[in-house]
């Protein structure tokens, strides 16, 4: 193990060809250095080159750098006249991600010779073996780690929090090793033996860019003895309703337990995290293997739940912390569905869940919903899938009822999580405009046939008046030569009207004065008949032998 540890210390990285420059104007060209590299582990920097074996000893070296828009170089201190082949420095105050100049400077008398490279400090930097403490349980060893560099690291300061360790444990007498990665700095090794010397080794990776670090040294430890009470095992967390469940498995009866918990990103920190474990509300002091807690306890993020037995006179130690993220055990609730009825078409309308008291849950994440939707009578199923909470599914059959239900799901590549479907919900289509053209055309069809009767009616009814009750005007023949009088010389009539005669002939011999009214216009018709043996002749006089036969008619009276 040491010596891949040392190899891979002594592994160099080389930064470029480098530049030789010649000596000053009469200067000799010394030309006494050879293979100049440049090895960065964290923020050490550590410069190696090879002497020439025509050199004399008293020959000095020198280190200066140049940063990106500089014409002057600046010395680096510790690296000034030394006449070693090895010069070790911390990192300046540079940008690790700006590529810098370095020169080695040979001088010996009134001779110099110049080297220069170039490279990115952050490209050629490779990662160090971090620093481990052991602690041991029973049945499992808590690693804590540190991470490469120093606390004021400049070059992990930005990709420090992204490291991923390897952690390579096996037992002491044995050769199979095991190898567990975490990106958190304090772990827990569990399923191990008591009293039984484990060792291990860390070693820190980063995904973006690679970059692969050296193993820590390795670390032995002996687990202590069995503790009376064991720690809960098998820790899950469920969700049902609104709320976590925790369970977990224990083979003790007559023991209470406690739950704790702990944000991630503390974890994250270097160091001991016992003080920042928090109890759970509600999961204290608990006789079951479960513990139930409100999804309102938590806020939204990752975390670390753990389990913690006793009996009153023992007590167990912490189980294995379990992680969870809120986010994923989030439940997704059943949307609330409604339609309306707009003529052919239903209007489906997506709402969110209802909690206690009837105030919509807040669900603070992306979801799409898929709509069951059939007929009724039916049992065909169309299926939608809308990101919208309102759509219209249209050219429906009218006044038929229809059906639909819905369930949410998370859009999220990463979560695979839907809802229940909700209740179902119906409603009937209204009258589309075919069914409203068939009406009105009912409507006009009806009143066509209602006039149809009626004029049906009229010439039935004239018909019965012709044959049962027939009307008593003088036939057409008759009729061409009477005429009633104006209904005019009616209204005006007088008391005093002016008659003229009429004659009923019965026979040639006889004849029977009629006087009739005449009107005050003195518009007077004159009526003829002819004789007949059966019924008489009716005879109209003109207006001058009228006039003399009511002069004789008012004679004979007289006497």
């Amino acid at each position: 193990t040491m010596l891949s540890l040392l190899g891979a210390i002594a592994l160099v990285l080389v930064a470029g060809t480098p530049r030789v420059l010649p000596s000053a104007a009469g200067g000799k060209n010394l030309n006494s250095s050879r293979n100049v590299e440049i090895n960065i582990i964290d923020d050490n920097f550590i410069l190696r080159w090879n002497r020439n074996s025509e050199s004399m000893g008293n020959m000095t070296y020198s280190a200066d750098y140049q940063r990106p828009g500089m014409d002057n170089w600046i010395k680096l201190p510790g690296c000034q006249y030394i006449t070693s082949t090895k010069c070790s420095f911390s990192s300046p105050k540079l940008d690790i991600y700006e590529e810098i100049k370095l020169r080695l400077r040979a001088e010996q008398g009134n001779t110099s010779w110049y080297e220069v490279i170039s490279f990115m400090p952050f490209e050629k930097a490779q990662i160090g073996p971090p620093d481990v403490q052991l602690e041991a349980e029973d049945k499992a060893i808590r690693v804590n780690i540190s991470p490469p560099g120093t606390k004021d690291s400049i070059m992990w300061a930005l990709a420090g929090p992204s490291f991923i360790y390897s952690i390579v444990i096996w037992e002491n007498s044995s050769s199979i090793e095991k190898m567990i990665e975490t990106d958190y700095l304090r772990d827990k090794i569990d399923k191990l033996s008591p009293e039984t010397t484990y060792c291990l080794k860390v070693k820190a990776r980063l995904r973006t860019p690679r970059k692969v670090g050296i193993y820590s040294p390795v670390y032995c430890i002996n687990t202590t003895a069995e503790n009376k009470l064991p720690p809960p095992e098998n820790l899950e967390v469920d969700v049902k309703n609104q709320s976590y469940v925790l369970k977990w498995d224990y083979a003790y009866a007559n023991v209470t337990f406690q739950v704790q918990w702990l944000p991630a990103y503390v974890r994250k920190n270097p160091g001991k995290h016992s003080r920042n474990w928090k109890q759970m509300l509600d999961c204290e002091n608990v006789e079951t293997t479960q513990c139930v807690f409100a999804q309102n306890v938590l806020p939204e993020g990752v975390y670390y739940v753990r389990v913690q037995a006793s009996d009153g006179n023992n007590t167990s130690l912490w189980s294995k912390e379990k992680k969870f993220n809120s986010d994923i055990q989030t439940i997704v609730l059943p949307p609330v569905i409604n339609m309306k009825s707009i003529s052919d078409s239903l209007r489906i309308y997506i709402g969110s869940p209802k909690e206690a008291g009837n105030k919509p849950v807040n669900q603070p994440y992306p979801l799409s919903y898929e709509i069951i939707f059939w007929k009724n009578a039916s049992n065909a199923e169309r299926k939608f899938l809308e990101k919208k909470t309102d759509f219209t599914v249209p050219n429906l059959q009218p006044l038929t009822v229809y059906c639909a239900k819905a369930r949410a799901h998370l859009v999220d590549g990463k979560w695979n999580k839907s809802s229940v479907f909700s209740d179902t919900v119906c409603e009937k289509t209204k009258p589309g405009n075919t069914s409203k053209s068939w009406l009105i055309a009912g409507i006009c069809t009806a009143l066509f046939a209602v006039l149809v009767v009626i004029y049906a009616v009229k010439v039935l009814w004239k018909g019965i008046n012709y044959v049962f009750f027939p009307s008593l005007k003088p036939s057409s023949s008759i009729d061409k030569y009477v005429s009633e009088q104006p209904l005019k010389n009616l209204l005006l009539s007088t008391s005093e009207e002016q008659t003229e005669k009429y004659f009923i002939i019965e026979n040639v011999n006889t004849i029977t004065p009629v006087e009739e009214t005449d009107q005050i216009d003195e518009d007077h018709k004159k009526y003829s008949s002819q004789t007949s043996e059966d019924s008489g002749n009716y005879s109209n006089e003109d207006e001058n032998s009228g006039s003399k036969t009511s002069e004789e008619l008012l004679e004979q009276e007289m006497v």
